[in-house]
């Protein structure tokens, strides 16, 4: 039975405040209706609306909120919520119109104090950085869970409970909306869940979604260029990244990345730096690296000496990250390197897939240059044939990344197969010719647009000693082809591909 017993659903709506009350302590102008009608929610898709909830106006990619106010009352809503005041004297409605100066700040207020602000009876620890959130997050959740917390964990890998996923549904974005979150805290709190670990995008900083989440811990990783399109430019990716800080009690920074020093330095709050170099809180030194990596622990804790179950600096990043948050909330470095020491990567973060064909076969969520470089230099350590990569570009985003990833990829691997990421409007020939750009001339490639034959001939050409590394979707279960998602997952494909060569060998 899952921790929060019976009965707890996303969906419940056991809780209702008056609109007047809602109202009281934010800056607002309200037209029409009444202020004394019941809200037991707060939607910002009008096909969705329930009755009692409000509606929030927003402008969208595709298309404007106002065009569904209509759809949203026929559905239930009491009241409906905009930031144009322009538009308060053209509309005339049977139920209250609410003017904000930020339709999306307001439905994160809102949504905490229709469930009783949740967020405060919890330990929320918010990570934030361009690679690693999803590992972090789940190691501080695994160092947790071995110490004894109930902990929940939410981000891009879906929502967990002390290492179990838990099955609910809502709109799977990196960070969730606040409409989703705060039920989600309210349920964390009912259920005796002590600590909440969740991923801080930068899409869902700079749209407000974890604005009033009452962080106690904001956690900076890493930056490197990501997202630039969603955000207009690199600057404003950063900005957007800043916003962490803002929101923490706490800060828990990468000294060895020089923006995340630079977010320290302007922090005016209690904040520890970590790293594998000089100058940090929290300072992790390889002993010795095999399959494993021996290391040392240095802080004013003391220091100790363990081991950690994988090698690659990437990931001594992420477990030194996951560390020092849990001893900056007060855990002991005994019993956290003694965790540390059983620390499982999630899935699709290099996850190994078990064969008889005597190859290595990986599947891991690379899709900017730094990771893709990170697990290409840590799998060509323990080489002992060739290196074969699979892996393309989405479309639509970040075109500046293609030909950098495109060199990374040839500065390593020794035969690459271009195929499909999730190409969108793009065309997926065009997107590998730009990555294709950055290989050297003498780099051995093949593309093969369909992703299921890619990694099929990677596999079936791969001799004994071969390692293959099928990188950009990781945990993924859909491709994008236009505006349509169809299933497909990379860890399915390459089982389906060994089931039928273990037939084909038996036959």
């Amino acid at each position: 039975m899952s921790l929060f017993g019976r009965g707890h659903m996303i969906g419940q709506r056991s809780d209702t405040l008056q609109l007047a009350e809602l109202l009281k302590d934010w800056p607002c102008t309200v037209k029409g209706g009444s202020i004394r009608v019941e809200v037991t929610g707060i939607e910002d898709y009008a096909q969705q609306v329930k009755p009692g909830d409000l509606f929030i106006v927003r402008k969208g990619k595709k298309s404007d909120g106002y065009q569904f106010i209509d759809t949203a009352i026929k559905n239930g809503a009491v009241g409906i919520v905009i930031d144009d005041e322009k538009k308060l004297d053209s509309l005339d409605l049977d139920v209250p119109i609410i003017w904000v100066p930020n339709c999306l700040k307001f439905m994160s207020f809102s949504a905490a104090k229709i469930h009783r602000f949740p967020a405060e009876a919890l330990q929320v620890i918010a990570i934030t950085g361009t690679n690693g959130k999803t590992t972090v997050s789940h190691f501080i959740g695994q160092i947790l869970q071995s110490l004894h917390k109930n902990v929940m964990v939410i981000g891009t890998n879906g929502i967990y409970i002390n290492g179990k996923e838990v099955k609910i549904e809502y709109e799977q974005l990196t960070t969730l909306q606040p409409k989703h979150l705060h039920k989600i805290f309210q349920i964390a709190v009912r259920g005796g869940v002590q600590y909440v670990v969740l991923e801080a995008s930068s899409m869902g900083l700079s749209t407000h979604r974890l604005d009033y989440c009452d962080i106690d811990v904001g956690v900076f990783l890493n930056l490197a260029e990501d997202h630039i399109e969603d955000h207009g430019s690199y600057e404003k990716y950063k900005q957007s990244k800043q916003l962490l800080s803002q929101l923490s009690k706490r800060l828990v920074l990468n000294g060895d990345d020089s923006f995340c020093r630079t977010v320290g330095l302007q922090a005016k709050k209690k904040k520890a730096y970590f790293g594998l170099g000089n100058r940090v809180n929290y300072q992790l030194q390889v002993l010795a690296e095999g399959h494993m990596t021996t290391c040392c622990l240095q802080c004013d804790h003391g220091q100790k000496v363990f081991t950690l179950p994988f090698v690659g600096e990437h990931h001594l990043q992420n477990a030194i990250a996951a560390i020092s948050t849990a001893m900056e909330l007060g855990l002991p470095i005994d019993k956290v390197c003694e965790a540390a020491e059983k620390l499982r990567l999630p899935k699709g973060r290099l996850e190994a897939i078990p064969n008889n064909l005597n190859i290595d076969i990986y599947i891991d969520y690379a899709h900017t240059e730094a990771a893709l470089r990170a697990v290409l230099k840590t799998l060509r350590k323990s080489l002992k044939g060739n290196l074969i990569l699979v892996f393309s570009c989405g479309g639509d985003r970040d075109k500046h990344k293609r030909i950098t990833m495109g060199a990374v990829a040839s500065k390593y691997a020794d035969m690459i197969y271009l195929t499909t990421d999730n190409p969108r409007t793009e065309d997926p020939t065009y997107i590998n010719s730009q990555i294709a750009a950055g290989f050297i001339s003498t780099q051995k490639y093949e593309e093969i647009l369909d992703r299921a034959k890619a990694i099929e001939k990677a596999i079936l050409s791969a001799k004994e000693g071969d390692t293959i590394l099928i990188a950009g979707k990781g945990h993924e279960t859909t491709q994008t082809f236009g505006t349509k998602e169809i299933h497909f997952s990379d860890y399915e494909c390459v089982q389906s591909v060994l089931t039928k060569s273990l037939r084909k060998n038996i036959d």
